[in-house]
């Protein structure tokens, strides 16, 4: 069993060395003082005040790690498409895609049933790069819930959660998405398999839609956002619009807005990824996250007034950073 995980960042760092611990033949594609690190020193890992090391193969050019069984992407959505074909030299005829990837994935309407069967996502995937250069038959879909930093080059600091959601877009439980959620608890993850793996997607991207661009907007951290009550407002108001285009298009949210909400408000004083982003000068991950369940909401006529608004300061606030195209 041959996994690549091209990305390996926090997360990606993360489930390579569980990966490896597990003794699947696991490698990376990294680059920067990272990938040197690595190569020279092997990848650690802290986690519960233990730290450990490990030695995997690491390459800038995927091309050096040949063909693979699986091809997990850890990369922010907004830089797939750029790279597309580099990550398509990794398959063989039956390479499956792990996409742990936050927001709306770009194979979200492939075997979805319904009028929106096969629809693409121009905001996720501009001009259906990835649709014709992956195929959506190889996507499995992978829900991300640890918090991890990388805290130095080679060093990925575990802060929170072993949970990896896995499921197929079909709703079917596939032998390739057993092995590889075998892999992942052998080391020493969680990973529950789902037969509706969208419902999870929406539970996950009603925090990611909302919280994300209010504290990117206010600089405030989720216990902040959460608390106050002007933004509580609008966080709730934007949920309750998210709410209605995913059950337009047949998603089961389990929890309700307010216990969604109080999840948050209970990470504490972190700053979510959208705030680090903009304060590093990094690319906003908006368009996933915010502007696909916008497009969505217009594929349904559902009016989303409060996202809507939200979405343009985000949107001019990025702008005027350099962090958003």
């Amino acid at each position: 069993m041959k996994v690549c995980i091209y990305g390996a960042g926090a997360i990606g760092g993360y489930l390579a060395f569980a990966l490896a611990e597990a003794g699947v033949d696991v490698s990376i594609v990294a680059r920067g003082a990272h990938l040197a690190t690595i190569r020279e020193h092997g990848l650690r890992l802290r986690k519960d005040g233990a730290e450990r090391n490990i030695k995997l193969r690491a390459a800038e050019n995927p091309e050096e790690l040949g063909a693979q069984d699986y091809v997990v992407i850890t990369l922010k959505a907004h830089s797939v498409p750029a790279v597309a074909e580099r990550i398509a030299g990794l398959f063989h005829n039956d390479t499956a895609l792990v996409t742990a990837v936050n927001g709306v994935p770009w194979w979200y309407f492939y075997r979805h049933g319904g009028p929106l069967e096969n629809t693409r996502l121009e905001s996720v995937d501009p001009n259906g790069v990835q649709w014709r250069t992956f195929g959506p038959e190889r996507a499995i879909g992978c829900i991300v819930y640890p918090a991890a930093e990388v805290e130095e080059p080679g060093l990925i600091n575990v802060i929170d959660g072993d949970r990896f959601v896995l499921g197929e877009p079909s709703g079917e439980t596939t032998e390739r998405m057993l092995r590889l959620a075998d892999a992942l608890k052998a080391g020493g993850l969680k990973a529950p398999v789902k037969s509706r793996i969208r419902d999870d997607i929406w539970v996950k991207l009603w925090g990611n839609l909302s919280f994300n661009p209010v504290s990117a907007l206010t600089t405030g951290t989720l216990e902040q956002i959460c608390r106050f009550p002007e933004t509580r407002a609008v966080i709730r108001a934007m949920m309750v619009e998210a709410r209605a285009v995913g059950e337009a298009i047949g998603v089961r949210f389990v929890i309700d807005v307010d216990k969604r909400i109080a999840g948050g408000e209970a990470v504490g004083a972190h700053k979510t990824s959208m705030l680090q982003d903009l304060e590093r000068g990094r690319p906003m991950e908006i368009d996933a996250l915010v502007t696909a369940v916008q497009e969505i909401a217009r594929m349904v006529a559902i009016p989303t007034p409060t996202i809507d608004t939200v979405l343009g300061l985000v949107k001019l606030r990025a702008m005027t950073a350099g962090a958003y195209p």
